[in-house]
C-alpha cells in the first residue's frame, strides 16, 4: 500500500499537467475561432455592404470609411459575446 501512493501521487500529477496542458491549447484555439468569427461576421456585412453600393460611384477613401464602419458597426461584439459562454471550460 505504501508503494501505491508515490506512483499513485504521480499519476494524478501527469493528469493534472495534461488538463493544464488541454486548457491551454483550448484557450489558444478558442481565440483563433473568435477572431475567425469576428473577420466572417466582418465580411458578410461587407458583402451586404456592397449590394447597397452597387451602381454608385464611390471613390476609395469613401469604400475605406465604409469598410471601417463596416468593422464598428457589424455586430460581432454582440455575437461573440452571446457564443462565447457556450464554447469556454467552465
Amino acid at each position: 500500500s505504501s508503494q501505491k501512493t508515490p506512483v499513485i501521487q504521480q499519476w494524478i500529477s501527469s493528469v493534472i499537467r495534461r488538463i493544464d496542458h488541454y486548457k491551454a491549447e483550448h484557450k489558444a484555439l478558442l481565440k483563433e475561432a473568435t477572431t475567425l468569427l469576428e473577420l466572417a461576421l466582418w465580411k458578410a456585412n461587407l458583402d451586404d455592404n456592397e449590394g447597397e453600393m452597387e451602381g454608385v460611384r464611390t471613390t476609395r477613401g469613401r469604400r475605406k470609411r465604409a469598410r471601417k464602419e463596416s468593422c464598428i458597426t457589424s455586430g460581432s461584439s454582440i455575437v461573440i459575446k452571446n457564443v462565447l459562454p457556450f464554447l469556454q471550460l467552465e
